[in-house]
């Protein structure tokens, strides 16, 4: 068929179907007419305008509207922390903060309320909910349990004294945070006990990737780091789920009923779910490609796993974290599944997170040059806790001085992880909003002066 006639073509076609069309629509509105419809006022008198103004006021819209800001914020941001030397999830996190009512919401008012208002939020949460439980199923996937059986020694010795001294620190500082900051309604033992896990956090996904960018990883000091903080994490999120399972249970005595459903869920996970899943690693070895009944599978799995705990009473978190861990240790198996997971949970949802962080943490509050005062003190029992403790036990187990204080800096970095858990605090309504910004501003600081602090002790020790 020529061009012309394919012309022809079209041409009559599209008339004869003009024709159809028109005349359907005439006999149609005889129908119309005898029916007696009548069109709504508002649509028959609407503007094109006032569609418009209706459209974007649609909660599709605000929201698609959110993840446009949130993704390029949290980009840009990323990209800016990565050129002066800080890791790229510092930046994400910034870029939260700055879009919440620290910053655009004192700058920008209206345009926040807009495009934040408070009937998004719930929609927001529960999202950004779905991208963390995606994010601790791909930290428990890279925590690499044969490298903990490897270097068990000094760095189990390390994690642990890293984890009794700033949480010895923090239950100390909690009495003098209580009568203050705490919330009527929460009792000592509960506030004490999460301000010291609050200041025994490492962020392990951060830390690796310090390490990967400043080429440790593979070096003693890198794999003693990253197994420390492997640990670390394993046995920071077994307290966590303690003290939840206490918070949840209004009293130690009555969460020991908890801590039985706890450890038989784990004995679960560990000696069925565990061996089940090995077998889905045998056909994906020295494979590039993952089946899909596969992957759902393991999705299967991670939600279960998550619900579990929920109902339980630990947090869903906890059971994404666990799944992750008992994935078949087959590393291109585990390669596999954070390719499949990882750039949606980083990209897209992850950074929903970081906002939300963002609008409950208000700077604002802080008002006062005592509750400034009382920041600088949380900040340093931190770092005194996390990085003296760290560099303290690495000393002991022989290690010279510079390693050893270069573990305490890595050591020392909370990032995610410490948002993630403060975030557990506020929804447990454990932490009061001014007491969540103080620690998230410890969060910061204490990510942020990790690199410094490695260059730091590098000039001193060349």
């Amino acid at each position: 068929m020529n061009r012309k006639t394919a012309a022809i073509w079209y041409i009559t076609s599209f008339a004869g179907l003009g024709i159809v069309i028109w005349l359907v629509f005439t006999l149609g509105k005889q129908l119309e007419s005898s029916s007696n419809i009548q069109l709504p006022e508002s649509i028959s008198e609407a503007s094109f305008l006032q569609i418009v103004a209706e459209a974007i006021k649609h909660p599709l819209a605000i929201f698609i509207l959110q993840l446009i800001l949130i993704i390029v914020a949290s980009q840009l941001c990323a990209r800016l922390f990565k050129k002066i030397g800080q890791p790229s999830v510092m930046g994400e996190i910034l870029a939260g903060i700055l879009l919440g009512p620290s910053l655009m919401g004192a700058l920008l008012p209206q345009f926040s309320s807009f495009v934040f208002p408070p009937s998004s939020l719930i929609n927001l949460q529960m999202l950004s909910q779905v991208g963390l439980i995606l994010f601790m199923f791909v930290i428990g996937i890279e925590l690499d349990l044969r490298l903990l059986k490897q270097k068990a020694r000094a760095a189990i010795f390390i994690s642990y004294f890293s984890i009794i001294f700033p949480f010895c620190l923090g239950i100390g500082l909690s009495y003098f945070l209580y009568e203050r900051f705490a919330p009527h309604q929460i009792p000592f033992y509960a506030f004490s006990l999460f301000t010291g896990i609050a200041m025994s956090i490492t962020a392990f996904p951060v830390l690796a990737r310090i390490i990967r960018e400043r080429g440790l990883n593979g070096t003693k000091l890198g794999i003693i780091a990253i197994t420390a903080a492997a640990s670390g994490d394993v046995a920071a999120w077994c307290i966590l789920a303690f003290i939840i399972a206490i918070v949840n249970a209004g009293s130690i005595s009555s969460s020991l009923y908890t801590i039985i459903e706890v450890a038989a869920y784990v004995c679960v996970m560990l000696l069925v779910v565990r061996p089940l899943l090995k077998k889905l690693a045998l056909p994906a070895e020295g494979s590039t490609v993952m089946k899909r009944s596969s992957m759902a599978i393991i999705f299967v799995t991670l939600l279960a796993s998550s619900y579990c705990c929920e109902v339980i009473g630990i947090h869903a978190l906890f059971g994404a974290f666990l799944a992750g861990a008992v994935m078949p240790e087959e590393w291109n198996f585990r390669k596999l599944l954070i390719d499949k997971i990882e750039d949606v949970a980083l990209v897209l949802l992850l950074p929903l997170f970081f906002v939300f962080t963002g609008l409950r943490t208000q700077i604002g509050l802080l008002d006062d040059p005592s509750l400034w005062l009382t920041c600088s003190l949380i900040i340093l029992v931190a770092v005194t806790g996390k990085f003296g403790g760290s560099a303290i036990a690495a000393r002991i187990t022989g290690e010279s001085m510079k390693d050893s204080l270069s573990i305490g800096a890595l050591m020392n970095t909370r990032g995610l992880v410490e948002l993630v858990v403060l975030n557990i605090g506020y929804d447990l309504h454990i932490l009061t909003p001014r007491i969540f910004t103080m620690m998230v501003i410890m969060a910061l600081v204490t990510t942020f002066m990790t690199n410094p602090a490695i260059n730091l002790i590098n000039r001193i020790y060349k």
